[in-house]
């Protein structure tokens, strides 16, 4: 299979001030998908400009016609399942069908707290997200939908016409532990991992290879679990927090290098950060286009 290549805007610019230009730029430089992360803020951004993922995925829908567009992720820290369901709904419509959603469990970072609750523990977390995808399953496929849950409910939750991706826009469940693994088996069109986060200060990338090989043996044993042909599921990589951190994106030849290992460990698309001046992605513009208008040939 062509490995694809995909990118993340970070929505940290005025629309009027470079954020148009950059995914109408990201269609004319032949990307795959197109994603933004979808946090209240984020990390060193958090004083700065920060903008919501939904509008601004509205607004690039609006100014691209066959890019795909989706979150890179989003999680239950501030999201309810019937809302989202709704938002989802009208942006694949906008969009004429062109929405990834990335989903995954949240942190404990600025999300965790901005609505004043406590950050959830890892378990809560976890047991969150097992009831947030299934019953967002059903909204994003369902004319009506009723739930009473331990975390989340809907009341005869109407969502018509549903999404114009039949049965529903594709899931992409970022995961790496076991119950994680279990729901992107279940409910997801593709895997997300960032890869081992214990090894981005120390480790070393051949250790973040072999470590990303678990998490793919572990995909198929959750896959075989639920009956399902782990050929099925698409496997992304969003790079910039392995060891390699921002060395695949120096030249074109180290990223093929950098990609090549990665597609022979089975995944099937690669998202590199939009470069963003003065921050742990900043990269050289020029060869960052090199590598978005060349790389995919030499990877065939």
């Amino acid at each position: 299979m062509t490995l694809r290549l995909s990118t993340v805007i970070l929505p940290y610019r005025r629309w009027s001030e470079g954020g148009r230009s950059a995914w109408v730029r990201a269609e004319q430089l032949g990307f795959h998908t197109a994603y933004t992360y979808d946090h209240l803020s984020w990390r060193s951004f958090r004083d700065g400009p920060w903008f919501g993922a939904i509008p601004t995925l509205t607004a690039a829908a609006g100014v691209t016609e066959r890019l795909r567009l989706g979150t890179l992720v989003t999680s239950p820290n501030f999201r309810h399942p019937v809302t989202l369901a709704k938002e989802l709904i009208s942006l694949d419509d906008i969009s004429g069908g062109r929405i990834t959603l990335g989903i995954g469990a949240g942190g404990t970072g600025f999300d965790a707290t901005a609505l004043g609750q406590e950050p959830w523990s890892p378990r809560e977390r976890a047991d969150r997200l097992a009831e947030f995808v299934p019953l967002l399953d059903r909204l994003l496929t369902e004319d009506a939908v009723t739930h009473e849950g331990r975390f989340y409910s809907a009341h005869e939750a109407r969502n018509i016409p549903g999404c114009v991706q039949r049965p529903r826009l594709p899931f992409a469940v970022a995961a790496t532990g076991p119950r994680g693994l279990r729901l992107a088996a279940r409910h997801g069109q593709a895997w997300v991992t960032t890869g081992d986060p214990k090894l981005y200060e120390s480790g070393t990338p051949e250790q973040s290879v072999e470590a990303l090989r678990g998490q793919i043996t572990k995909l198929s044993e959750a896959c075989a679990d639920a009956g399902r042909d782990p050929a099925g599921l698409e496997r992304i990589l969003l790079t910039g927090f392995t060891p390699d951190r921002a060395r695949p994106l120096q030249s074109l030849d180290a990223f093929v290098d950098f990609a090549g290992r990665h597609q022979e460990l089975g995944f099937t698309e690669i998202v590199i950060h939009w470069p963003i001046p003065d921050s742990d992605f900043a990269a050289d513009e020029k060869v960052f286009e090199q590598i978005a208008m060349e790389a995919v040939a030499q990877l065939s």
